[in-house]
């Protein structure tokens, strides 16, 4: 008979939950055991029952265990924090930074016309060449849109020319329909009118009419 898998959950029965305990510590101590003797390896296991008890399992000393995983995982941790040697370089830096920051704010003042109280002929002469040369690159780029929308529009005109002149064809030859079958309507009214009139020849006073077929 198959037996069935286990739910990993708490056992709320107490007498089933203090069995279920006394045998998987018993069986986590002995492999402990086993692991320790097969694989010459240092094993520590310290288990604390429900009620505070304790149980404990170590291949050799259980304080000296535990001395040996507190300086491992203080070595790593200090491994894995930054030196002071970079701490020091990334200090640098940020200062570096910040006066880069501090002087292009000075210059973008300058720029602009602000704090130039103090400033001589020769600080002048650069921001004013700085800024003629920013100038001509304005104007350049002004003059670069300028020619995109003439030229757009200069597109934009050409298509309309060709609409139009489309849609005059268009009425001219719907006019030129219109003329031909208004002069066919009255082409054909006159010659309705013409075949109503009488065309007999008659002779003598108009009292007495001598009719001739």
């Amino acid at each position: 008979m198959v037996r069935g898998k286990t739910q990993i959950r708490r056992i709320e029965n107490a007498t089933s939950r203090q069995v279920t305990f006394s045998k998987r510590r018993n069986g986590l101590l002995k492999k402990a055991f086993e692991l320790s003797v097969l694989c010459d390896a240092e094993v520590a296991v310290i288990i604390f029952s429900p009620n505070g008890k304790l149980y404990e399992f170590a291949s050799s000393s259980m304080k000296d265990t535990i001395k040996r995983y507190r300086d491992h995982v203080k070595e790593i941790q200090t491994q894995n924090s930054p030196c002071q040697e970079d701490v020091q370089h990334l200090r640098q830096l940020a200062e570096g930074m910040a006066k880069q920051i501090e002087l292009l704010e000075v210059a973008k003042r300058k720029l602009l016309g602000q704090g130039l109280g103090s400033t001589t002929i020769e600080e002048l002469l650069p921001i004013e060449e700085q800024l003629e040369k920013s100038v001509c690159v304005i104007r350049a780029k002004k003059m670069q849109v300028y020619n995109k929308q003439i030229q757009q529009l200069q597109t934009k005109e050409r298509m309309l020319t060709t609409e139009n002149a489309v849609l005059n064809e268009k009425c001219q030859i719907q006019n030129t329909k219109e003329s031909e079958e208004r002069i066919e309507n009255f082409m054909v009214m006159e010659n309705k009118d013409t075949s109503d009139v009488e065309t007999d020849l008659f002779i003598g006073l108009p009292k007495r009419k001598i009719k001739y077929n």
